[in-house]
């Protein structure tokens, strides 16, 4: 069987690492120039380098396995754990910090919320077991048929797990406070969703910083695209790129694949195809005339303003911690340099308030309006060698749902080029205020992206973590690995089940695997 999978990205990439293994003739095809998708650098072209998109590696057990079943050793996974994960700053001025230690978390909870440290004692030890269940029935498990999911056992299990609950609404039965309960909320904006518009089903995501820890890839995730690359070619995976690598069609007969047509027009036979990209694209790929494959339309997931930035000044190392609002001047204790924080997330007045408006509208807010919540990534706090020596890389990304059908590239109606300078200069000088001092003069590089940018790239609806995990959108309902009645077409990636983040998206390359192993036995 002669294997062609469409897209270079992670899923993509561990597919043919996996299917390589066994001796598989494998072409992989992927329209750029660079292998990885998502998974990138931003970079100057010279001195400056900083995470494109995914920078938060959480589940490092499952991530491991699964490079090291892709033959990876372990030396080359250079995780770093971070003891504190990050901080979050609100808008009054207190600042939580979110520690993987649980008693120091407890306590941490009730100095700013009496009460709090008790509501989080009780979340963890209802979430354990609940997580430990779901992992194995929903995680590591396909669902080509419907009734694979809808198991009384499953069923139990979603009425456990309050799946008919928003995360926000099952923060909110355990934390009494609003600022608590987005803590353990907000966690959904990782994988594209908002928190009042996603399932109880993704609290395991804040579930799993406390039980497993947030990581950091020394050198920054952007370098898993490489090491991935490196070792599919080793295995001797015929990879095309550019032009030679752009899939015009997946053709198919007599409800099988039987190869692919690149942009060039050269057909290239092939028994098996896997699709590696955002899932409503594949619709584009096939002649629906043969497949009889209906269409399905799909919301896209949130999409972002991302600023990446090269800066002279490296905030912290070596300077004295200033006292202000919910440090010591509030609590008592010694206030810590906010900004060698790795991680940090800063709120406005109402973080549900402020993203449901812009759900709402489908827009950037205007000038008048409250800055929206951001989030920064400062890579040198872990890892000095992240910039050059003095200077540090910066990386701030500001949730921007996208309001379109998922067909239309990007917000009907915005410039975003102009919207996103304006709203990146906002966000800049609010966080010069509040965290990073002589921020924007120290600015000697600056990239901003915006919807429009991933939507250019193929991203559906510029969307920038694949289709939304939304209810109807999640499980079940979610696309498969094997989408459709048609033998060997496959899928695999952010948008398929089991979902996005790093790990997860491996973990579906590794049931394709099995698969795979099942319908085509070497």
């Amino acid at each position: 069987m002669r294997l062609g999978i469409v897209g270079g990205g992670v899923g993509g990439m561990m597919t043919a690492l996996y299917q390589a293994a066994k001796g598989m003739p494998i072409t992989l095809y992927e329209r750029s120039e660079l292998m990885g998708g998502r998974l990138a650098y931003e970079t100057d072209g010279g001195a400056y380098r900083i995470d494109r998109g995914p920078t938060i590696v959480l589940l490092p057990d499952m991530l491991k396995s699964r490079l090291m079943e892709a033959g990876i050793p372990e030396e080359r996974i250079p995780l770093v754990p971070l003891d504190l994960m990050y901080r979050i700053h609100y808008a009054d001025g207190t600042v939580l910090t979110k520690y993987r230690d649980k008693e120091r978390m407890e306590e941490e909870l009730e100095r700013l919320h009496p009460g709090e440290g008790k509501a989080f004692r009780r979340y963890m030890a209802d979430m354990e077991p609940r997580f430990i269940e779901a992992r194995q029935a929903f995680l590591e498990r396909a669902f080509l048929r419907k009734r694979d999911f809808f198991t009384p056992r499953n069923l139990r299990l979603l009425g456990r797990m309050q799946v008919f609950k928003s995360a926000s609404r099952l923060a909110d039965y355990y934390f009494r406070t609003e600022k608590a309960a987005d803590a353990f909320s907000l966690q959904t904006l990782y994988v594209g969703g908002l928190p009042f518009g996603t399932p109880s089903l993704y609290s395991f995501i804040p579930y799993a910083e406390h039980a497993d820890g947030i990581w950091y890839w020394k050198g920054g995730y952007g370098a898993l695209a490489g090491l991935l690359e490196e070792k599919v070619r080793a295995a001797g995976v015929d990879v095309r790129t550019g032009e030679e690598g752009s899939v015009k069609q997946i053709v198919t007969g007599t409800g099988r694949v039987s190869g692919l047509v690149t942009e060039d027009g050269v057909y290239h036979k092939h028994e098996a195809v896997v699709y590696n990209g955002d899932f409503p694209g594949l619709h584009r790929l096939l002649d629906r005339t043969e497949t009889d494959i209906p269409i399905r339309k799909f919301k896209p997931s949130s999409g972002c303003v991302l600023i990446y930035l090269g800066c002279s000044t490296r905030w912290g190392h070596g300077r004295k911690a200033v006292s202000g609002p919910g440090a010591e001047g509030q609590t008592g204790r010694t206030a810590t340099d906010w900004s060698v924080t790795v991680h940090q997330y800063f709120l406005p007045r109402s973080l549900r308030a402020s993203l449901r408006r812009i759900a709402s509208t489908g827009r950037p807010p205007a000038e008048r309006e409250e800055i929206p919540a951001y989030y920064i990534f400062n890579p040198c706090a872990v890892d000095p060698e992240a910039a050059p020596a003095g200077e540090s890389v910066l990386y701030v990304l500001i949730p921007m749902p996208v309001a379109c059908d998922g067909e239309r590239s990007g917000n009907a109606g915005v410039e975003w080029k102009q919207a996103a300078e304006q709203l990146a200069d906002r966000v800049l000088a609010d966080a010069e205020e509040r965290a990073f001092p002589g921020l924007r003069e120290s600015i000697r590089w600056k990239s901003v992206r915006s919807p429009a940018d991933g939507a250019a790239e193929g991203w559906h609806g510029g969307g920038a973590f694949g289709i939304a995990p939304t209810l109807n959108q999640s499980g079940v309902f979610r696309p498969q690995i094997v989408p459709y009645p048609v033998r060997g077409l496959y899928s695999v990636g952010a948008s398929v089940h089991p979902g996005g983040g790093i790990p997860i998206v491996m973990q579906g390359a590794r049931l394709l695997a099995d698969q795979l192993e099942r319908e085509w036995p070497q």
